[in-house]
């Protein structure tokens, strides 16, 4: 896929903390799972202080994501083929 910034995203949290993303995605999202950093997602890899949750509603991906110089971001990418690969890796399920 390439750069997260090529992609159609919609930022639902911006210049957050990476425990503000943690929270409303343990909130907000039944489906969720708990990843280390380093995880990779949309060919980039998740930086940040574990633990990271990444939430999963219908095919949307929600999950955190820094952007140097701006801040830490809760990023939604509708993606069947993630969902399905992050669902196939099968991280902890939280």
């Amino acid at each position: 896929m390439g750069c997260i910034e090529e992609l159609k995203y919609e930022a639902i949290l911006s210049q957050v903390s990476f425990k503000e993303c943690r929270d409303y995605v343990k909130e907000h999202f039944t489906e969720r799972y708990e990843v280390e950093p380093g995880f990779r997602i949309f060919e980039s890899y998740i930086i940040g202080l574990p633990p990271i949750f990444i939430g999963i509603e219908g095919n949307a991906v929600f999950f955190p994501y820094t952007k140097p110089c701006h801040g830490t971001f809760l990023l939604r990418i509708e993606s069947p083929e993630e969902v399905e690969h992050l669902r196939k890796m099968k991280p902890k399920k939280r």
